[in-house]
């Protein structure tokens, strides 16, 4: 075989092999195809679902709303049948007049045995007058009758007078203490009748709290998911009724711990959205998960046992989204994406990443963005 086509043998042969090493390398991202870009699939948009259900028990009368609706907060989503809490309302409001009148005549009372005590102060000072008067008449005849100035039968008659006033002295003072008493038992009975008012009062406010409650309103801005009310369906308390999707949204994204070195909050972020053809965005991270998200599985792993493989783990990271981007109001909860960050970019200033997180979400800014992060970052985890 001539040299030189041996020469191109060994030198196509050596191509091959060096073209497959760094293939190797350049699929595990090993020296020298290391890249600052950490990419992850394992991402997807998440928002704050409410599920809509009655406080209390009733007929459905009305649902003005459809399946996927854009609604307001506080517009009327479900409409109960109320008659039911309407004549419980009235029913409240007239026990709570009962108690009123009630209060009232006890007033009454009470202003009544203030007289009685008034007058049986009256009554003894009246008696002590009458008292003093015959208790000097007979004093007089007294000293008299030894003498023979007046009879016996006179005198007799006016001891008797003095007893009698002395008498009706004490009558009056057992009168007296009669309508004191009888006073106090208004004052304490008032009392019950006032707590007795207060209790027909919460009454009426909690039947007032029901009607309220046959009516429920969209607790705010967002859009509607399938509604499972239907008019002329019984509910009882707690059934779902349906969801509502605020505009809030964002994106969490888990990463291998092995990719997190570099990761920062105020980091610059690309993801694709694979419902819109791969379309990119943007966003910023907003905050790390504080474990991984095995940690907040149900069942958790437990790895002590004989046979061990160390499998990487996931850690979430909550992405806000930038605000100003039109395919930004077309994301839903659940979508998934492909998320991008460059490790070596500089983060975000935190008045720069309070003021984005503030415009991206629809709400104030948060100042756990910028330092903290939450337990709930974790619920992204799949």
């Amino acid at each position: 075989m001539p040299k030189y086509i041996r020469s191109t043998a060994t030198i196509l042969a050596l191509a091959l092999g060096v073209a497959g090493v760094l293939l190797v390398l350049y699929a595990w991202r090993l020296p020298p195809f290391i890249s600052a870009v950490a990419v992850t699939d394992n991402a997807y948009v998440r928002g704050q679902i409410t599920l809509i259900s009655p406080q209390l028990a009733g007929t459905v009368a009305e649902v003005p709303v459809q399946d996927f609706q854009q609604v307001k907060a506080g517009q009327l989503l479900v409409r109960l049948d109320d008659r039911i809490y309407v004549q419980r309302l009235n029913q409240a409001k007239a026990t709570l007049a009962g108690q009123r009148a009630a209060l009232a005549s006890s007033e009454q009372q009470r202003r009544s045995g203030e007289a009685r005590v008034a007058s049986s102060e009256a009554q003894i000072n009246s008696a002590q007058a009458a008292l003093r008067t015959a208790e000097a008449g007979w004093h007089r005849v007294e000293s008299l009758v030894g003498r023979g100035v007046v009879t016996q039968s006179e005198a007799d008659e006016r001891r008797a007078a003095f007893e009698q006033a002395r008498a009706a002295v004490s009558q009056a003072q057992a009168a007296l203490e009669v309508a004191r008493q009888e006073l106090a038992a208004v004052i304490v009975g008032r009392q019950s009748l006032e707590a007795a008012v207060e209790g027909a009062q919460a009454a009426v406010q909690l039947a007032e709290i029901d009607l309220q409650n046959t009516r429920i309103f969209a607790p705010r801005d967002g859009r509607l998911g399938e509604i499972g009310a239907r008019a002329g369906q019984y509910v009882s308390v707690g059934t779902q009724l349906m969801a509502l999707v605020p505009d809030r949204i964002w994106v969490v994204a888990n990463f291998k711990e092995t990719q997190l070195a570099g990761m920062k909050v105020g980091q610059p972020v690309v993801f694709t959205v694979d419902a819109f053809r791969h379309a990119g965005l943007t966003g910023r991270i907003e905050r790390f998960a504080p474990a991984a998200g095995s940690e907040f599985s149900v069942l958790r792993p437990d790895n002590a046992t004989g046979n061990f493989t160390k499998v990487a783990q996931r850690v979430p990271v909550r992405i806000a989204i930038d605000p100003g981007q039109d395919l930004a109001a077309e994301l839903a909860p659940g979508m998934s994406v492909v998320v991008s960050v460059d490790t070596a970019a500089p983060a975000a200033a935190p008045a720069a990443r309070a003021k984005a997180g503030g415009a991206g979400d629809g709400g104030p800014p948060d100042d756990s963005a910028v330092t903290g992060s939450g337990l709930g970052d974790a619920g992204g985890a799949t």
